[in-house]
């Protein structure tokens, strides 16, 4: 398991579109937001603010983008070779996750050191360390559910839907923008979504909290769903594949 990990680490981090899309864009709309127009008069609590939503939001997306390659895979016959090999569904579904995990983390530190670095955040080195942290493992949810897509529909729809997946819970979220400035029925809807509670992870280390209690249940709600979806659609791809 452990040749499989690391084969599946180098083939996501040779892919350059991972670099522009995964690390890139999340870093200049973090930018963008903090720095032009309005946001620039906000002062830092929406520096801060964004900066953890942004850093989500990368995260979010390398996770959901694990499923595409998956997909891809897939369409290719590499699936079919996996599965001569003695590995039951779980840990291949697990082996993918932990090796796409590593590239999530690159979008998080990049937007974490535009934050420190251009825009002057200033947190404790335990919340740095703690941020980082919390927001990576958080993401694993987001990964399996990028899986299940990958391993259940086709590669052309795989992308469709993970783009659809990525817009809108990291806007429903509040990753963009703060669920406070949404409508009353709206914010009520927000905050029960995967993606306002794994940004929540952030937004409380950043005040120098602990996560909370529904936070951390939520997360491991959504890592037990998406990951039995994950292991279902490895199953079901097996047969149809």
């Amino acid at each position: 398991m452990i040749e499989y990990i690391k084969l599946e680490m180098r083939r996501t981090l040779r892919d350059a579109s991972f670099v522009i899309f995964g690390i890139g864009m999340p870093v200049l709309m973090y930018l963008l937001f903090t720095n032009i127009g309005g946001g620039q008069n906000d002062g830092d609590a929406w520096k801060v603010s964004s900066m953890v939503g942004m850093a989500a939001y990368g995260a979010l997306g390398s996770a959901l983008g694990i499923g595409t390659g998956v997909a891809s895979d897939k369409s290719i016959g590499w699936l079919r070779q996996m599965r001569i090999a003695p590995l039951p569904p779980a840990k291949v579904v697990a082996g993918r996750a932990i090796s796409g995990s590593v590239t999530v983390l690159p979008g998080i530190l990049a937007v974490l050191l535009s934050g420190a670095l251009i825009n002057g955040v200033r947190l404790d080195a335990w919340q740095w360390g703690a941020l980082t942290l919390l927001l990576w493992v958080g993401a694993l949810p987001f990964t399996m559910l990028g899986l299940g897509n990958g391993y259940r529909l086709s590669a052309q729809a795989t992308g469709v839907v993970n783009v659809a997946c990525l817009m809108g819970l990291a806007i429903l979220g509040g990753l963009w923008f703060p669920v406070s400035a949404f409508p009353g029925w709206l914010r009520k809807i927000a905050e029960y979504t995967p993606t306002h509670r794994f940004a929540d992870l952030g937004w409380t280390t950043s005040q120098g909290h602990a996560p909370g209690v529904v936070t951390l249940v939520s997360m491991a709600f959504w890592l037990v769903a998406f990951g039995g979806y994950a292991v279902v659609s490895y199953r079901r791809s097996a047969r149809t594949a």
